[in-house]
């Protein structure tokens, strides 16, 4: 995979455009951007951040937000992977993480519904299981792959495109 170059004095409107990974890296490593008191503006510079936030090497920043984008790219899966799986009868978890309003009454026969109020459950599961997790474009499903994986979890994927492909 390809990623197109960051630089220190791109917004951060741009690092996320170009490296969709970027906010949840940010926030994983850095502890930037998740609550009010590490918050920016989508206006400041990514070295700006740095500098407030007491990062002294943007250098670094920048080549863990590459690798979090590579990490990214690595646990998605394709639909079709997922429905080779659902035939072969492989046994894994498969979620749909999108809420009942996201949801409406498009409801994805073979994936069960996260239900947000079983997470310790969840979290009781062998680390090992394979988990693939679907939402309506892959972000949010993004989002809790890396809770579960920062949770310990070893096999971890997302449907590549969302529902829609799924759907396709």
């Amino acid at each position: 995979m390809t990623t197109t170059a960051i630089n220190p004095e791109m917004t951060m409107g741009d690092v996320i455009e170009t490296i969709p990974a970027a906010r949840r890296a940010l926030f994983q490593r850095y502890h930037i951007g998740g609550c009010s008191s590490c918050a920016y503006e989508l206006s400041d510079t990514l070295a700006d951040v740095c500098r407030n936030k007491n990062i002294l090497d943007v250098n670094e920043v920048i080549a863990h937000l590459h690798t979090a984008q590579e990490l990214d790219e690595k646990m998605q899966v394709e639909p079709a992977d997922v429905r080779e799986w659902l035939a072969a009868s492989r046994d894994f978890t498969f979620m749909d993480v999108r809420t009942s309003e996201d949801r409406g009454v498009d409801v994805i026969a073979e994936a069960d519904i996260l239900d947000f109020a079983r997470s310790s459950e969840y979290l009781a599961m062998d680390k090992a299981r394979l988990f693939v997790f679907g939402c309506d474009d892959g972000s949010k499903a993004l989002d809790i792959a890396a809770y579960f994986v920062g949770h310990g979890f070893e096999d971890v994927r997302v449907l590549r495109g969302g529902w829609p492909a799924w759907k396709a």
